[in-house]
C-alpha cells in the first residue's frame, strides 16, 4: 500500500476522490487515448492497457472507436518514422516490422495491409 496506509485508508481515500468528481475514469480515458496515440501506440495495446487499469470495455471503445478512421494514417507514421517509407527488402524484414507493430498494439490485418502497400 502506498507509504504504510493500510487498504482500508487508500479505498476511504480513494472512495472521497471519486465523490469529489476528482477521478474521472472518462476523463483518464479520454486522455490516456490522446497520449499513447501520440506516443505511436495502436489501439490493441491502449485497450490493453487500459483495462489493467480496471476500465471498463464500454467506456474504452468510447475513446478509442472514433479513432477508427485515423488508425492506417498513425500506422503508416508509425511505421515510417521507424523505417522509413521505403518497402520490406525481404521476408525476414517484413517480419521484423510487423512484429514491431504489433508490440506497438496494431491489428495484424492493418499491418498486413499497410505492408503490402509498402511491397
Amino acid at each position: 500500500m502506498a507509504r504504510g496506509l493500510g487498504s482500508s485508508a487508500v479505498d476511504g481515500a480513494l472512495e472521497r476522490l471519486l465523490a469529489q468528481g476528482a477521478v474521472n475514469e472518462a476523463r483518464l480515458a479520454e486522455h490516456y487515448v490522446a497520449e499513447r496515440v501520440g506516443k505511436g501506440f495502436g489501439p490493441l495495446r491502449i485497450r490493453g492497457e487500459l483495462r489493467e487499469k480496471g476500465l471498463d470495455a464500454t467506456l474504452i471503445d468510447r475513446y478509442l472507436e472514433p479513432m477508427s478512421e485515423e488508425w492506417p494514417s498513425c500506422l503508416a507514421r508509425v511505421h515510417d518514422r521507424r523505417f522509413g517509407p521505403e518497402p520490406p527488402t525481404d521476408r525476414a524484414d517484413y517480419a521484423k516490422r510487423a512484429r514491431f507493430l504489433e508490440q506497438r498494439g496494431f491489428t495484424p490485418d492493418s499491418i498486413r495491409r499497410l505492408l503490402r502497400f509498402h511491397d
